[in-house]
C-alpha cells in the first residue's frame, strides 16, 4: 500500500494539472465562440463567389493567355485550368502548432498518410505543402517511410489565418502547378460543425474547375441573368482566379482553426473531469490509508501496554 506522502504528492500533482486543463478549456471556449462567428460569417461569401466563378468558367468557353499580362504563375489562369496526365501530386496538409486538441492533429495525419499510400500504390509521387508544427513533425518522421517528400511548410498562419498568408500559399501552389512540377493538388483539412463536432475532408483545388460542396447553394428553377464581361472575360477570368483561390483556402484555414480550439476544449472539458474523478478516488484512497496508519498506530501502543502489564 502506498504511504501517505505518495498519496499527499500524486494529489497535489493531480490538482496542478486540473488547473491549467481548466485554465486551457476557459481560453479555448473564449476564443471558439469567436472563431465560430468568423467561420459563419465568412462562409455566404465563399458560396457566392464560389457560385460567380463555375458561371463564369462555363460563360468563357475557350481558355487563352493572349493579350494578358502575366507577372507571376496565379495570372496565368489557363495554365491553372490545364488537365494533365498525373505523374507527381501535391498536398496541402493544414494542421495546428500546438497540441492538446484531442485527436484533431492525428486525424489530419492520418487521412495524409491514406492518401498517400493510395497514390503510392497508383506509382504517383507526393509532395507536400504542410501548415503546422504538428502536421510537419508527425509527417517528417513518416515520409521516411512513404513515397512523399516535404517542399513548403507554414507556421505563422497556423495560429492567425490571414488572406494574405492563404494568398502566399496559393502562390506557391500556383508556382509548382504551373512548372509542370505537379500535375494535381489537394488540400487535406477540416470542416467545422459546431462547438461539438468536426470533420477531415480533402479536396482537389488545382487544376481550378470550382468547388462542389456545402459552400455551393442550390438554385433549383431560377434564370440565371446573362452575363456581360467588361473589358472582356478573359481579364476578368484573370482577377477572379487568384481572388477565388485565395479566398477557399482562407475559408479553409479559418475552418481548421474553429475545428481545432472546438476539439481542444472539448479534450481540457474531458481533462478536466477526468482530474476531478481521480482526486475523488485518491481522497478515498489517502483516507484509507490515513485511517489504517492510526488503527496500526493504536494496536502497537495497546499491545505495548498489555506486554509492560504481564
Amino acid at each position: 500500500m502506498a504511504n501517505l506522502k505518495d498519496i499527499k504528492n500524486r494529489i497535489q500533482s493531480v490538482k496542478s494539472t486540473q488547473k491549467i486543463t481548466r485554465a486551457m478549456k476557459m481560453v479555448a471556449a473564449a476564443k471558439v465562440k469567436k472563431a465560430e462567428n468568423t467561420v459563419k460569417m465568412s462562409r455566404p461569401f465563399t458560396r457566392e463567389l464560389n457560385s460567380m466563378f463555375k458561371k463564369l468558367l462555363s460563360s468563357v468557353g475557350t481558355y487563352s493567355s493572349h493579350s494578358l499580362k502575366i507577372k507571376s504563375a496565379i495570372d496565368n489562369y489557363p495554365e491553372l485550368l490545364r488537365v494533365s496526365e498525373i505523374k507527381s501530386v501535391g498536398l496541402l496538409v493544414i494542421t495546428s502548432n500546438k497540441g492538446l486538441a484531442g485527436a484533431y492533429n492525428a486525424n489530419i495525419v492520418r487521412k495524409t498518410v491514406q492518401i498517400v499510400n493510395e497514390y503510392q500504390a497508383k506509382g504517383i509521387k507526393t509532395l507536400l505543402f504542410i501548415v503546422g508544427q504538428k502536421g510537419i513533425s508527425a509527417l517528417k518522421r513518416k515520409c521516411k517511410d512513404l513515397n512523399c517528400e516535404i517542399i513548403k511548410t507554414y507556421l505563422s498562419i497556423a495560429n492567425e489565418p490571414t488572406g494574405e498568408g492563404a494568398k502566399l500559399i496559393i502562390e506557391d501552389m500556383a508556382e509548382y502547378f504551373v512548372s509542370h512540377k505537379i500535375d494535381k493538388i489537394e488540400v487535406i483539412t477540416t470542416r467545422f460543425k459546431n462547438m461539438m463536432s468536426y470533420f477531415t475532408e480533402s479536396w482537389e483545388i488545382l487544376p481550378l474547375k470550382g468547388l462542389n460542396d456545402d459552400y455551393e447553394r442550390l438554385h433549383d428553377n431560377i434564370l440565371e441573368p446573362v452575363m456581360e464581361f467588361t473589358p472582356d472575360m478573359h481579364h476578368i477570368l484573370q482577377k477572379v482566379v487568384p481572388m477565388y483561390m485565395t479566398n477557399i483556402l482562407f475559408q479553409s484555414l479559418l475552418e481548421a482553426q474553429a475545428s481545432e480550439l472546438a476539439s481542444r476544449m472539448t479534450a481540457m472539458s474531458a481533462a478536466s473531469n477526468n482530474a476531478e474523478k481521480m482526486l475523488s478516488e485518491l481522497s478515498v484512497q489517502y483516507n484509507k490509508t490515513r485511517q489504517f496508519a492510526i488503527t496500526q498506530e493504536i494496536i502497537e501502543v495497546v499491545s505495548g501496554a498489555n506486554a509492560q502489564i504481564s
